[in-house]
């Protein structure tokens, strides 16, 4: 049986209804113990989870990048849901990830460029509400180039790695402003 990607640009539905509700099922309670973690769950399941209560982390090697899992576990098997801050005039060079990435502009104006190319000049402004579907597998590079700090939420099916494009040079980059 052939299972296409549900919501994918490529497009497709699941096929087989109880194959789907299965697998809603066990994302959400992936979600649901990730997220009980950090947030507060009450008698009937629900996880509610304030600004106040994320823990940020920075990411190592970055000029100032911070990184919270906020659900599911990145480095494992299935859904998961990170937030990433970039500091104002911080942006990564181009690399990939093995699996497909969407992503949600929640503060600033994220710049985004895509391609083995890395020109802040050619990257395309996405302000707050905005959304971006990366393909697995496919080259890009993005972060703020303005003074604005930048607040993007990302969701994907684990486990995630960052591949860089050139990996002799630094991932990260601090522009001029």
């Amino acid at each position: 049986m052939r299972i296409m990607r549900l919501g994918s640009p490529r497009g497709g539905l699941v096929p087989n209804k109880r194959t789907a509700i299965i697998a809603g099922v066990l994302l959400c309670a992936t979600l649901l113990g990730a997220a009980a973690d950090q947030g507060t769950r009450d008698a009937a399941g629900f996880v509610r989870l304030t600004p106040e209560q994320i823990r940020w982390q920075e990411v190592p090697g970055s000029p100032g990048v911070q990184m919270a899992t906020i659900a599911g576990d990145p480095a494992g098997h299935g859904l998961y849901v990170q937030r990433v801050i970039f500091p104002p005039h911080v942006m990564d060079r181009p690399h990939w990830h093995p699996g497909d990435r969407y992503i949600t502009v929640l503060k600033g104006t994220w710049y985004a460029g895509t391609g083995g190319t890395f020109d802040p000049k050619h990257a395309v402004p996405l302000k707050p509400g905005s959304f971006m579907f990366h393909p697995a597998k496919a080259l890009h590079w993005d972060g703020s180039n303005s003074d604005e700090e930048v607040i993007v939420q990302i969701f994907g099916i684990g486990p995630v790695e960052t591949t860089p494009a050139d990996p002799k040079r630094p991932l990260w980059v601090q522009l001029k402003p």
